[in-house]
């Protein structure tokens, strides 16, 4: 079993963070990779990206959010219980090197993504712009994390409730018209990945985005996380999850991603059901 030794309760109790005792993934995991959590003999493999990770302790975090059956029961596992199997790391880690001004943006439970990565770049020597977003205040996330992890933390909300009024986008062209910025890093819902994109094509800056949602298996052998990367089928699990997001048929990956939605919601719908009785 690994240890969940911290547990904590985030964004009005929709997402969950777990702090897990694995010392041999803690050892290793870099910026961007990932790790499979199985909750039990019968439960799915759930691929998550870590949000941070502490060698000395042995300790990784991942952040996910209720949306189904599985992270639903994820959601729980209390302190003291833990998952079944925890595998990892696993994915290529984010290219992290000195650049200038980099921008990180991060949308939703993509923020816990981008943290570590946003780290990086600081300690790499660059510049630093993070611009993070909910579409309320109370679903922000890691705000304060991500403020020591950069230079210049922009923060948006949808209704206005907190930071600027509006779309990460909003603040994204912001910064494209004012700084010299070398590459952008999104991470986020869909959408936002490819509106960032279409934004950052215009102004010729080189952009990452991941695409960690996509995968199950997470070892290349289900290709459910097939994509489409510059014409050329790619695995988000073992080619990525991060790809030059210029490239990537955002279209495609949507309806991809809408495969399995009404299977998704009776399994969710019968495990809540269960759990009532």
């Amino acid at each position: 079993m690994f240890e969940i030794v911290k547990r904590k309760e985030m964004a009005q109790g929709t997402v969950v963070l777990n702090e897990i005792k694995a010392p041999k993934i803690a050892a290793k995991a870099k910026p961007g990779q990932f790790v499979i959590l199985k909750a039990n003999e019968t439960g799915e493999r759930i691929p998550l990206t870590m949000a941070y990770t502490d060698p000395e302790k042995g300790i990784i975090a991942v952040i996910y959010q209720v949306v189904g059956k599985s992270t639903a029961l994820f959601s729980t596992l209390q302190e003291g219980q833990g998952y079944q199997d925890v595998i990892g790391p696993l994915g290529k880690a984010t290219e992290i090197e000195k650049l200038g001004t980099v921008v990180c943006v991060g949308g939703g439970t993509g923020v816990a993504v981008m943290h570590p990565i946003t780290k990086a770049m600081k300690e790499a020597g660059n510049h630093v712009i993070a611009i993070i977003g909910a579409r309320t205040r109370d679903l922000l996330i890691l705000e304060e994390e991500m403020k020591a992890a950069s230079h210049d933390l922009r923060v948006c909300t949808d209704d206005g409730s907190y930071g600027h009024h509006g779309f990460v986008t909003d603040v994204l062209k912001q910064t494209l018209e004012k700084e010299d910025v070398k590459l952008v890093v999104g991470i986020g819902p869909v959408p936002m990945m490819k509106f960032v994109t279409k934004m950052t094509k215009e102004y010729n800056v080189k952009t990452l985005v991941s695409l960690n949602s996509i995968m199950v298996d997470g070892t290349g052998m289900c290709g459910c996380c097939r994509v489409s990367v510059g014409g050329e089928t790619r695995f988000a699990c073992v080619d990525g999850p991060e790809f030059d997001g210029h490239l990537v048929d955002f279209e495609e990956l949507s309806k991809r991603l809408q495969a399995y939605t009404d299977m998704e919601k009776e399994s969710y719908e019968k495990f809540k059901c269960a759990c009532q009785s």
